[in-house]
């Protein structure tokens, strides 16, 4: 995958996060928390751009998320390849390397890497691959059977970046995976879309027969815009589907946003009317990540 220093085509600048994130308001967080939806970001030279990328973020440093984290009450974090640096996942297995206690990731490599390069992410915390169809960078789901072998292989699960709206016809792939498997940010599409929207009924499908969604991506998937009350029937679907396997991820730094910028805290308190249910929210935060994660209990 061809990669650059230079601004590609079409990839335009976006900003960074609120620099004073704080926790929600609502309810506490619980001990053993997990981000289950990150990234770390370098820049060029050191951490090439992909060309074909569809924005080019700021530098979102290690040390700056952990800062989210114990400001928010996260006890831990993990870290998804993000689509800018392609295959090159050299900045997520740095920190992985320096946080191994704290932290787990979510790779994007192609296949056939040499045995001993698959054993290297493995012991550096890499618990599952992701595929990317949405954003330049990401490799996406022509080849998601041999991915799925090869996490089978591997001990790890296999994650989507992919619009709900997509789904239907690829369901029974997803069916046939012999992996756990992650949606991100509940499908991607937005709530104009509707709750009968086919895509969204499937996601629906997906996760009452064992698929794991997160339950993040208000700023993505909002038409409204803040508070994003317009999100709330698609959460709570979601979660009514499969609690045992709902996830949350802050999605820092928000790469890709250009409207205004949520803070961790708000989108925290936005769970309250996503998952009213205490014991629900527990397990979203706490049981079903470390589950998933292999994180031990705090």
């Amino acid at each position: 995958m061809a990669e650059t220093s230079a601004l590609a085509p079409n990839a335009r600048p976006c900003p960074g996060p609120d620099p004073n994130p704080r926790g929600p308001s609502r309810y506490a967080v619980p001990a053993g928390a997990v981000d289950t939806h990150a990234h770390v970001i370098g820049l060029p030279p050191d951490d090439p751009f992909v060309e074909g990328r569809s924005y080019t973020p700021p530098e979102a440093r290690a040390e700056t998320y952990l800062r989210m984290l114990d400001a928010t009450g996260m006890t831990y974090g993990v870290l998804v390849q993000v689509s800018v640096h392609g295959t090159n996942n050299r900045r997520l297995r740095e920190t992985l390397r320096a946080q191994p206690a704290r932290l787990r990731g979510i790779a994007v490599i192609p296949l056939g890497l040499p045995e001993r390069e698959l054993r290297a992410l493995k012991d550096e915390g890499v618990v599952g691959l992701r595929l990317n169809v949405l954003y330049g960078g990401g490799i996406g789901f022509e080849q998601v059977a041999a991915y799925g072998d090869l996490c089978r292989d591997m001990g790890w699960h296999l994650q989507f970046l992919i619009d709900a709206r997509t789904l239907p016809p690829l369901a029974s792939a997803l069916g046939r995976l012999p992996v756990p498997f992650v949606v991100d940010h509940m499908g991607h599409m937005p709530t104009s879309a509707g709750l009968d929207d086919p895509g969204f009924r499937t996601l629906v499908s997906l996760v009452r027969d064992g698929a794991y969604v997160k339950l993040q991506g208000a700023s993505r998937n909002s038409v409204a815009g803040p508070p994003y009350a317009d999100t709330i029937p698609f959460a709570r679907a979601l979660n009514d589907a499969g609690p045992e396997r709902c996830l949350w991820g802050s999605d820092w730094p928000h790469v890709a946003t250009w409207g205004p910028m949520p803070n961790i805290g708000d989108l925290l308190d936005l769970m309250a009317d996503w998952v009213p249910d205490a014991a629900r929210r527990h397990r979203l935060f706490v049981e079903n990540p470390q589950r998933l994660y292999g994180f031990p209990p705090a």
